[in-house]
């Protein structure tokens, strides 16, 4: 059986996704992931010439070597979801190497996770994997719990351990988003100093997202804009949740829009909203990898899924965790590659 056909197969319900044209902005305004992305899109840009071969080499690793596109193991839930939670259902992740050889055995083009797990194992692993410091969490053992992202470990750090690459999130719409914002923009300006690549977790957290039954947290229009001010900070790629619905704005009633944003620029195909996260990363410029979520009953054929989505709208690539750690690691491991063959699979093209 080809890899279209497998894929068919896992998508059989999905089956319109992989008809979809895009009629809202079409794909001839996008800047495309492909093999000289980083030459295409960086040469000129203000990265020095150490942050252009970190990103090359984040670019050249794994399964997806040299195609554009980006498959990224992140796991760093053990702080942000606790750790009992996270690997309960698989406890061999309590091993920090048990992490980094998911990674590898999955040809990931890297893997990111926290300053605990690659200052134990940085020595043995820094020059076989592309590595990412994910410098910033929120820790759940405070109590009450606040939407704020504190600085676990520095850009040093990441540097000291041969990392290619820094992440941190940004709680964009918080009460302490602001100071997270300036924070993370001068963390983002050391790290490119230094020759790191720079990747953005742009998520929503606010109480009054939510409206009614609706969770506006996952808005095309608000997430959109959040990549918006995450390119605006430097990120080089941004990892953003999967748009659900639309009418943020209109919703909770504040901020500006333009009834063009609902009306030309998307519509409710799940792919055409993805396309409006793609063009706040200022067309595509800014590489777009869609989270991979929580583990579930379906894990295959949702990653499946998600990858088509990004792929078709535009996107970069998936950064998958919870899916894939929290199965035994062979399963995970199919997770991983099915959401790769989604990339390196001609017959799925941008809609």
């Amino acid at each position: 059986m080809s890899t279209f056909s497998k894929l068919q197969t896992i998508l059989k319900d999905d089956e319109a996704l992989l008809k979809h044209t895009c009629k809202t902005v079409t794909k001839e305004k996008l800047h495309l992931p492909g093999p000289d992305w980083v030459d295409r899109i960086f040469s000129e840009s203000n990265r020095n010439i150490r942050t252009l071969q970190s990103l090359q080499d984040l670019y050249s690793h794994g399964r997806l070597s040299n195609t554009g596109y980006l498959s990224i193991l992140p796991v760093d839930q053990g702080i942000e979801h606790s750790a009992g939670a996270s690997f309960a259902k698989n406890p061999i992740y309590f091993d920090p190497e048990n992490i980094i050889l998911l990674a590898m055995e999955a040809g990931c083009n890297a893997v990111a996770t926290t300053s605990g797990v690659l200052g134990i194992v940085a020595r043995k692993y820094a020059h076989k994997i592309p590595l990412i410091l994910k410098f910033n969490h929120n820790e759940f053992l405070s109590y009450p719990n606040e939407y704020d992202q504190i600085m676990f470990a520095s850009i040093k750090q990441a540097y000291e351990m041969g990392c290619k690459a820094v992440g941190a999130t940004i709680y964009f719409g918080s009460a302490e988003s602001r100071r997270q914002i300036v924070e993370v923009a001068k963390a983002f300006e050391m790290a490119h100093d230094l020759g790191m690549a720079t990747i953005l977790w742009c998520y929503l957290r606010n109480p009054a997202f939510k409206v009614g039954d609706t969770d506006y947290h996952t808005a095309a229009d608000l997430t959109g804009q959040a990549n918006h001010l995450g390119a605006t900070i430097q990120a080089d790629i941004i990892k953003q949740k999967l748009p659900t619905n639309n009418g943020g704005y209109k919703a909770i009633k504040f901020g500006k829009y333009s009834e063009k944003m609902y009306t030309d620029l998307s519509s409710d195909n799940p792919i055409d909203l993805c396309r409006y996260q793609v063009i706040n990363n200022y067309n595509g410029r800014i590489g777009l990898i869609n989270s991979g979520g929580a583990s579930g009953e379906n894990d295959l054929a949702q990653a499946a899924q998600t990858a088509v989505i990004n792929k078709r709208a535009g996107g970069m690539g998936l950064i998958l965790g919870r899916k894939a750690f929290q199965r035994p690691m062979k399963e995970g491991i199919e997770i991983i590659n099915t959401v790769q063959d989604v990339y390196l699979c001609d017959e799925i093209t941008i809609a």
